[in-house]
């Protein structure tokens, strides 16, 4: 394991032991998730990796999974008697009213630290929402969170905002750190193996993992922000090492891993000889990636990708009009992405696309088209989301100045006067069932069962479990509504005279 950004050593941590027990906390409160969301908290890991060597003990809490600590009695019993820091994820805005909910209800008097990049973007909100809270990291952690454990003065570590005399103090931001000086996830950690559940029920046999071999992303399409952090700062396109990528590669004992780098496949020729060390290593995953398009241009890379055990491949197409791939900078045109796909269609992979609906300008019938267009160029599954607008993102000031259309929210979705997010869900809806009918959902089957994803055995499992899966899908959306309601009643409560 690569411990070169650590500046202590094992021996010198010991000596200092500012920190007994240190307690890595996901605190999801979603029992169902989709297929995304099966998998371990990788920056969490990274984080508690960075640390574990610097620090008396390491214990990782993903509450989406450990059933032992999803009592928060029982929580609260352990981080008061055994924990002396705490450092809480928060990723995602999925959630984010429940998890400040659920970080109130934690020990006080318990150093608390919070990152992630939905904490960075909400730094005042949570530090306002959780008086509890004493730090939060902003930006990428390992090497701030390394100061903190080892006793750095506050007002020294770049990157870090945090409670002093009653006044909330931002440091400067930090410098990107290296990925090739990080230490990777340290999987024996985790408390428990990540699988793909709908309410409890298992949908896959896999386990599932992930890996990052790079990380940023070279290209600028207006509607992305992934090649910033959430500080709006430039991540510049870094590889790691191929020989770090493969000694942890051999350590992930999943079936199945997914690459998180942005596009796996930036740099053709290094794509191709990490494939090539798979293949000669006799690695046998099933391995999940993104990409663009423009990866169809190297068909010996495709071979050797596919050999690799490559199967699933995650494509950023986003439209099918010329007018908006032109308006969002993506690259390509329409032709340009039918012959990519024709190509990768002759490779044993399994082509998953991602669409943006709502566009600025867009109407419905170009909307519905979406699905239309994924069956005519043979597309295996899509996925479609309304256009969103980040902090940073070249589209907000377009947005803002276009007159008719409207975002309630950074991070929210883009609504018109034409459209409201009312007409929006039901042209989803249209689009879903332009492409998914029954026969794209049998093909689905067949694809991963050629594919060796699942064999019939699985299928026929899954089948069984169908019944109570639609059972606890209308019961969880009877419970929903149900909260949706009080949540509505107890508005009218505050505001009523």
């Amino acid at each position: 394991m690569n411990h070169s950004s650590q500046n202590i050593t094992s021996k010198q941590s010991r000596n200092l032991e500012l920190y007994k027990h240190v307690l890595a906390l996901n605190p999801s409160p979603f029992t169902s998730t989709a297929w995304m969301g099966a998998f371990p908290p990788t920056g969490l890991e990274y984080i508690a990796a960075s640390i574990k060597n610097l620090v008396g003990k390491v214990t990782l809490v993903d509450m989406r999974f450990d059933v032992e600590y999803c009592d928060l009695e029982k929580l609260n019993d352990f981080i008061r008697h055994e924990v002396d820091l705490l450092c809480i994820s928060i990723s995602w805005r999925s959630g984010f009213d429940e998890i400040c909910a659920f970080v109130n209800k934690l020990p006080q008097g318990i150093t608390t630290v919070v990152g992630g990049h939905n904490a960075t973007e909400e730094v005042d909100n949570i530090f306002a929402r959780c008086p509890n809270v004493n730090l939060i990291v902003r930006g990428e952690g390992e090497e701030i969170i390394q100061q903190v454990v080892t006793g750095v003065p506050y007002a020294d570590i770049v990157g870090l905002s945090y409670r002093e005399n009653g006044k909330i103090i931002h440091n400067k931001n930090a410098v990107l750190p290296d990925v090739a000086k990080l230490s990777f996830p340290d999987r024996s950690l985790r408390r428990c193996e990540y699988q793909w559940l709908q309410n409890g029920i298992k949908v896959m046999p896999h386990t599932f993992d992930t890996i990052l071999t790079t990380r940023g992303c070279p290209f600028k399409c207006k509607f992305c922000t992934f090649s910033l952090n959430p500080l709006g700062q430039k991540r510049e396109y870094t590889e790691r090492p191929l020989e770090s990528v493969m000694e942890e590669l051999k350590t992930i004992t999943a079936d199945l891993v997914m690459i998180a780098d942005d596009n796996f496949f930036t740099n053709p020729k290094r794509a191709e000889m990490l494939c090539d060390m798979i293949i000669e290593s006799g690695i046998k995953k099933i391995f999940v990636a993104q990409t663009r398009i423009d990866v169809a241009r190297h068909p010996s890379l495709l071979e050797k990708a596919a050999r690799a055990g490559i199967k699933i491949l995650l494509l950023g197409i986003e439209s099918p009009h010329d007018w908006i791939l032109k308006l969002i900078d993506k690259g390509f045109n329409q032709q340009q992405i039918r012959e990519a796909i024709q190509v990768l269609r002759k490779h044993p992979f399994y082509l998953h696309a991602y669409f943006i609906y709502g566009n600025i300008g867009e109407t419905e019938e170009e909307m519905v088209y979406i699905g239309r267009f994924a069956k005519e160029i043979g597309l295996d599954s899509i996925s479609f989301q309304k256009l969103r607008i980040e902090k940073y993102s070249p589209l907000k000031e377009i947005v803002e100045n276009t007159p008719g259309y409207h975002y309630d929210e950074v991070g929210g979705p883009v609504y018109s006067d034409k459209y409201g997010l009312a007409a929006l869900k039901k042209i989803r809806n249209r689009i879903r069932s332009e492409f998914y009918d029954f026969a794209q959902l049998r093909w689905i089957i067949r694809k991963f069962m050629s594919l060796g994803i699942l064999c019939k055995a699985d299928v026929v499992r899954l089948l069984f479990k169908v019944p109570a899966l639609l059972f606890a899908i209308v019961k969880r959306g009877i419970k929903n509504k149900s909260a949706r309601r009080k949540e509505k009643a107890a508005k009218l409560e505050i505001f009523a005279p």
